[in-house]
């Protein structure tokens, strides 16, 4: 008999924005990426790792399988990504578009995204000695 290892697929709870602070905090931070079917919002994170939440209103699709589709893709790409994600929060705010688009119209339209992130400059923390 072998024993099998389960490894967890999701995304851990201390990676998504839940409080209603994180998110309005970031419907107005400087730090903004826009593609086609996203716009996403980034600021500096109060974590030691990146944070997602997702903005996907009824304005998209009226249909909640369909807002539940562009969670679950906009989830597992950043899961993807996050390891090498700077530490910032960020909130993906799908576009109408993205409500007709096919799974991997909307996977490419993000990975770009994640790695203009990757890109960043690390945020400086408050009370760090300037080098």
């Amino acid at each position: 008999m072998t024993a099998t290892t389960i490894v967890k697929t999701t995304l851990p709870r201390e990676a998504r924005l839940r409080s209603a602070s994180d998110f309005s905090s970031l419907r107005h931070a400087p730090g903004r990426i826009e593609t086609r079917y996203f716009l996403i919002r980034y600021g500096a994170g109060s974590t030691p790792q990146a944070r997602v939440g997702l903005a996907i209103s009824k304005r998209v699709s009226k249909s909640a399988v369909r807002r539940n589709r562009i969670k679950r893709i906009v989830r597992e790409s950043f899961r993807l990504a996050r390891d090498k994600a700077p530490r910032v929060d960020i909130v993906v705010i799908a576009r109408t578009a993205a409500a007709d688009a096919v799974n991997a119209a909307l996977r490419e339209d993000l990975d770009p995204a994640w790695a203009r992130l990757k890109a960043l400059k690390p945020a400086r923390v408050p009370g760090t000695i300037a080098d």
